[in-house]
C-alpha cells in the first residue's frame, strides 16, 4: 500500500528487483560457463533457486517497512536468512559476488545507519575475498579498490537521502502541527467574531426595543390612573415595538437584513426610522443629501444598524428634544450623520451620565465602530457637554463592488 501511494518508493523497489533478478540470472549462467564443478554443480544451482525464491518471497511474506519507520521482526528475519544463503552460495560459487547489491541496498534502505553501515562492510569485504580467492596471476587492483568505493559511495548516498528525508519528516511534522493551529486559532477567532456579531445585533435590535418597551409601559403605569387614555396609548406603542421586534427577530434568526430594508431603500429605511422614533419630547428629521444610488445590502443594512444605535443613545441618554438623519450620497462615498441638541459628553474625557451608561453596557459606540470598520469606512462622534452629539459614518463606496440589478432591485 505505501509503495502504491509513493510513486518514488515503488520506482526505487521496481530497479532494485529488476538489478537483483538480472545479477542473479548473470551470476547463474556465469557459474555455468566458467565455475560450474561436476559433483557440486546440481546443489549450487539449486541454491541459485533458493536464493532467488527467498529474494521474491520476501517481498510478499516480508515487505520493507515505510520510509522513517523501523523493521518488523518479520523483515528482518528474512534479510538475515537470505543474506546467509547468500554467503553459502559466495563460498560455494564465487560468481555470485555482485547478487551482494540489492542486498547492500535492502539493508541501508531498511536499517538504521548505525546497523548499516558495519552491515555493508561486511558484506563488501566478502566481496573483495571472493574476487581475490577466484584471481589466478597478477591481483587486478580494482578488484580490491572497486568494490568498497562502489559500496562507500552508495552507503553515503543512501546515509545522506535517509537524513534529509527524516528532517523533512520533522518539517512535514511541524507545518502539519502549525495548520492545526492556525486552524484552531481561526475557529477561535471566527467564534470571538460571530459572538461579537450576534452582542451587536441585540444589542441594536432586540435589546434597544426592550428598552422601548420598558419606559413605554413605565410611562403608562404612571399615568394608568390619572390618564388612562395616554396610558393605553403607551400599552399601543409598546405593542407596536413589540410586533417590529418580532419580525426583527425572526429575520435576524434568518440572517436576513434588517425589516426596514424588505421592499424599500435605504433613504426610505431612515425616513420610517426618523418618523417611528419622533414622539413626546424628541422630534427626529430625515434630510437627503444627493442622489442615491442603489447600495450593496450590507452598506444599507450596516448603515441604518448604525442609525438605530445612534438613535437609541439620544433617545436613552442624551435628553435631547431634536435629532437629525442626514444620509449623503455622493459618486464615491455615502455618508451618515445622526445629530441631537441634547447634553452632550466629553468623548476623551471620564464617562458622564449621558455616556456612562452606554460605555457600561460596552456596545454601542463600539459596535457602531465595529460595523463601518467591516465597510472599510469610519465613524467619528464629536461632542462637547452641553453642546449635543453628532455621530458620522463615512463608508468608501469603492470598497464595495456595484450592486447587481438582482441586489439593486427593491
Amino acid at each position: 500500500m505505501e509503495e502504491r501511494a509513493d510513486p518514488d518508493n515503488r520506482w526505487l523497489t521496481a530497479v532494485m528487483h529488476a538489478a537483483f533478478c538480472l545479477l542473479l540470472g548473470s551470476s547463474l549462467v556465469r557459474f555455468l560457463t566458467y565455475d560450474q564443478r561436476e559433483r557440486h554443480t546440481f546443489w549450487i544451482v539449486t541454491l541459485f533457486a533458493v536464493f532467488g525464491v527467498l529474494y521474491a518471497l520476501g517481498r510478499v511474506l516480508a515487505p520493507a517497512p515505510r520510509p522513517g519507520s523501523r523493521p518488523t521482526a518479520r523483515h528482518l528475519v528474512w534479510l538475515g536468512t537470505v543474506s546467509a544463503v547468500w554467503i553459502v552460495l559466495l563460498a560455494l560459487a564465487p560468481s555470485a559476488t555482485w547478487c551482494a547489491m540489492p542486498l547492500l541496498f535492502a539493508g541501508l534502505h531498511t536499517l538504521s545507519a548505525r546497523i548499516a553501515v558495519p552491515v555493508v562492510a561486511g558484506l563488501t569485504t566478502l566481496v573483495v575475498a571472493s574476487q581475490l580467492r577466484g584471481t589466478e596471476g597478477a591481483v587486478n587492483p580494482n578488484m580490491v579498490v572497486a568494490p568498497p568505493a562502489i559500496a562507500a559511495v552508495a552507503t553515503a548516498v543512501l546515509v545522506h537521502l535517509q537524513r534529509q528525508a527524516a528532517r523533512q519528516r520533522v518539517l512535514i511534522d511541524d507545518l502539519l502541527r502549525t495548520r492545526r493551529d492556525l486552524r484552531a486559532t481561526e475557529r477561535r477567532a471566527g467564534t470571538l467574531a460571530e459572538r461579537q456579531r450576534l452582542a451587536t445585533e441585540i444589542h441594536d435590535t432586540l435589546a434597544q426595543s426592550l428598552s422601548s418597551q420598558q419606559m413605554l409601559l413605565q410611562a403608562a403605569e404612571r399615568v394608568w390612573r390619572t390618564d388612562p387614555e395616554a396610558a393605553r396609548g403607551h400599552v399601543r406603542d409598546a405593542a407596536e415595538i413589540t410586533s417590529r421586534s418580532l419580525t426583527e427577530a425572526r429575520r435576524f434568526v434568518h440572517d436576513l437584513a434588517p425589516a426596514d430594508l424588505a421592499g424599500n431603500s435605504l433613504a426610505e429605511a431612515l425616513s420610517s426610522l426618523a418618523e417611528r422614533e419622533s414622539g413626546p419630547g424628541l422630534t427626529v428629521v430625515f434630510r437627503l443629501d444627493g442622489a442615491p444610488g442603489p447600495l450593496p445590502e450590507q452598506v444599507e443594512a450596516q448603515l441604518l444598524r448604525i442609525a438605530q444605535g445612534a438613535l437609541a443613545n439620544v433617545r436613552e441618554h442624551a435628553a435631547a428634544t431634536r435629532a437629525a438623519v442626514t444620509l449623503t450620497c455622493q459618486d464615491d462615498e455615502v455618508s451618515l450623520d445622526i445629530a441631537d441638541n441634547g447634553r452632550g459628553f466629553a468623548p476623551d474625557g471620564p464617562p458622564v451620565a449621558s455616556a456612562g451608561a452606554d460605555r457600561a453596557r460596552g456596545h454601542g459606540l463600539p459596535a457602531m465602530r465595529i460595523r463601518a470598520a467591516q465597510l472599510g469606512g469610519t465613524l467619528g462622534v464629536e461632542s462637547a457637554p452641553g453642546e449635543g452629539t453628532v455621530v458620522s459614518a463615512s463608508v468608501p463606496l469603492a470598497a464595495h463592488p456595484d450592486p447587481t440589478p438582482m441586489e439593486a432591485a427593491p
